[in-house]
């Protein structure tokens, strides 16, 4: 994914934005906001992913949960880097704050389990976690993406955690 190419077209296509979004639905986010949203998502698959290898012992769930810390941090580091240096910031909103509420309950609840328990909630949650945010991106983002260029950027990156969430698919198939 070039994320340097996304956030340059973000920046540029957002930077008169600086205001808050009085949005009350994903489709009515901005470029900003929506840069936030993935970022967060991004964050909390990470969070995820650490707590896995924190609590399992499953070679399988430790193969996809290293599989998210990489891509996942690989994605937010470019991003914060050329944030930085474009000196703008994509604008925090309803749906982050909902994202991070939501997994700081999932992180309490999960971190109660251990063993097969752990390994079948974690699975279940990563493809039900890449579906969620999979829909939003090809529903509510990509059809509201004002640049062409952010546009295309988000249908290449949906292939690639399309790719995680088959790959969940098939963990939570494998623990049954």
């Amino acid at each position: 994914m070039n994320t340097k190419l996304f956030l340059s077209a973000l920046a540029i296509s957002t930077i008169a934005w600086i205001s808050p979004s009085s949005a009350a639905s994903p489709s009515e986010l901005n470029d900003l906001e929506i840069a936030h949203v993935a970022y967060t998502a991004d964050s909390i698959d990470i969070r995820y992913a650490h707590l896995a290898l924190a609590i399992s012992k499953n070679p399988r769930i430790h193969e996809f949960a290293r599989t998210m810390i990489r891509d996942h941090t690989a994605v937010n580091e470019e991003a914060l880097a050329l944030l930085k240096e474009l000196n703008v910031a994509p604008q925090d909103n309803f749906l982050s704050q909902k994202l991070s509420s939501d997994a700081d309950q999932l992180v309490a609840e999960m971190s109660g389990l251990s063993g097969d328990a752990f390994d079948k909630r974690y699975a279940e949650n990563e493809l039900g976690y890449h579906k969620a945010v999979n829909g939003l991106v090809e529903t509510a983002f990509i059809p509201n993406i004002e640049t062409p260029q952010v546009k295309a950027l988000f249908e290449k990156a949906l292939k690639i955690f399309k790719a995680h969430e088959h790959h969940a698919e098939m963990m939570v198939k494998s623990l049954k």
